[in-house]
């Protein structure tokens, strides 16, 4: 995977232009509106999706696997945020807490137990009361069953690029217990699923049996 985003990103630089994606402004507006002071942001890329927070004053950090986007991320946004480099596979990187966690077409990408994973981590890493907000690409996307088959709904189109493709019952199935209050449909590039969810006080859900 590191070497599939490096190349992308050294072939390609800001392959996505600078304009944020719908879902980054949409949790801006949410997380403005909840008085987020500070968020992280795991795949950042080269920080196109940071704009909407630090122009409301909203402090950001990031995590990223290319060295390529973390020196295009500093040459858009200077100091201005703190990234990590190395996978979120590999989170935490740090103690800190975050009011708010915004993870935007990255959950896809990975297997079962990576998911699982990446959203136990980023729950640790809320403070109470905390917001984490993912997006997710659906099942109502054209390419969904394309290419070849994986494991259940999960399929590789480009070689290294391995996607899942959620319906309501898989995020209810795989965020339920961490908060989970709203899903609701975002048209991108593609479908995709904006996936709210709220750190409960005293709630800890590795505890469940």
């Amino acid at each position: 995977m590191a070497e599939f985003w490096e190349t992308a990103f050294t072939d390609k630089q800001e392959m996505w232009g600078m304009e944020p994606a719908k879902s980054a402004q949409l949790t801006k507006d949410f997380f403005v509106e909840n008085a987020i002071k500070n968020i992280l942001i795991p795949g950042i890329g080269y920080g196109r999706n940071a704009r909407p927070f630090i122009e409301n004053g909203i402090k950001v950090s990031g995590i990223e696997i290319s060295k390529t986007a973390i020196a295009l991320a500093k040459k858009h946004y200077g100091n201005e945020m703190n990234i990590f480099h190395g996978s979120v596979k590999k989170m935490p990187f740090e103690h800190k807490k975050y009011d708010g966690i915004f993870c935007y077409a990255l959950i896809h990408l990975l297997d079962c137990q990576e998911r699982e994973k990446l959203i136990q981590d980023c729950y640790n890493q809320l403070t109470e009361n905390g917001f984490m907000v993912f997006t997710a690409i659906t099942k109502k996307t054209p390419q969904f069953g394309k290419g070849e088959l994986i494991s259940k709904d999960r399929y590789e189109i480009h070689k290294g690029a391995k996607i899942f493709y959620y319906d309501q019952a898989s995020v209810h199935t795989e965020f339920n217990k961490y908060g989970l209050f709203e899903i609701t449909e975002v048209n991108e590039n593609q479908p995709m699923y904006l996936i709210k969810c709220k750190k409960k006080k005293n709630y800890h859900p590795q505890q469940e049996v």
